[in-house]
């Protein structure tokens, strides 16, 4: 069942989406080379953790870091470690997640690491445009298929593939909820948006082919092609006056 949150929840839904948004992008202005993907993972969990909420993926079906910390070919759930060191030219995926007064807010972005390659500053640029066409869509009266419509239409347009394994959903009391929010579909097909529904639109998007697999780890998706992948969300509002991100953050990234 889809839920339709009140003023008063969206309020505080926006408290959550504020601070996993600055979590995630005070992490982005850590970035460096030579730090592991651990210690990204302490620097967003402790933000969370001082500005009074929880960290939504932690202890998630039975993940035992705050983010998900993902590079290069590596799609999404990516596990942190303290073996992973950040390389000049890699592109890291940072999924954040946080929890106060009863409501989740989620988000992701990719970061370069250092100078990175022509070919990832393209992706990287293509694959967060597609966010924002697909935010555009999310307004009352359209359907989910036209939000990953515009997304994947955008992608393919300049020979990209978004994974379908995985996709973004509805945002609430609980970190995933309904509805399914793909990142590829049909105009004027799936369920349909009204003020007050709240989803995390989120494309993956592979430089080639979306197949993908799931490493030993049991959480780490990689492409099966070796290539590239990027991952850029925000939640998002659905209300009368169009679209409202839950998560932008209050930080600036210089």
């Amino acid at each position: 069942m889809i839920s339709v949150k009140s003023k008063s929840e969206l309020e505080k839904m926006r408290k959550a989406g504020i601070i996993a948004g600055n979590a995630l992008h005070y992490a982005g202005k850590s970035v460096r080379i030579g730090m592991t993907t651990y210690e990204l993972d302490k620097i967003i969990h402790d933000y969370i953790v001082k500005n009074g909420a929880k960290p939504s993926f932690l202890g998630y079906g039975g993940f035992r870091y705050s983010a998900c910390i993902s590079v290069n070919d590596q799609v999404t759930h990516g596990v942190p470690s303290k073996k992973v060191r950040l390389n000049e030219g890699d592109i890291v995926g940072i999924d954040v997640g946080a929890y106060i007064d009863g409501f989740h807010g989620d988000t992701a972005y990719t970061f370069a690491v250092g100078k990175i390659s022509k070919e990832a500053e393209q992706l990287l640029k293509v694959t967060e445009e597609s966010l924002y066409l697909g935010i555009e869509q999310a307004v009352a009266g359209n359907r989910v298929g036209d939000i990953g419509y515009a997304i994947e239409q955008h992608c393919i347009s300049y020979g990209y593939s978004v994974v379908r394994k995985y996709i973004g959903h509805g945002v609430g009391k609980e970190l995933h909820e309904s509805p399914e929010v793909p990142n590829y579909g049909s105009k004027g097909r799936g369920p349909r948006l009204v003020s007050g529904m709240v989803i995390a639109v989120e494309p993956m998007v592979n430089a080639s082919g979306d197949d993908v697999r799931v490493l030993s780890d049991g959480w780490t998706v990689v492409t099966k092609s070796g290539s590239l992948s990027a991952q850029f969300e925000h939640t998002v509002a659905v209300t009368p006056d169009g679209p409202v991100l839950l998560t932008k953050p209050t930080i600036a990234l210089d």
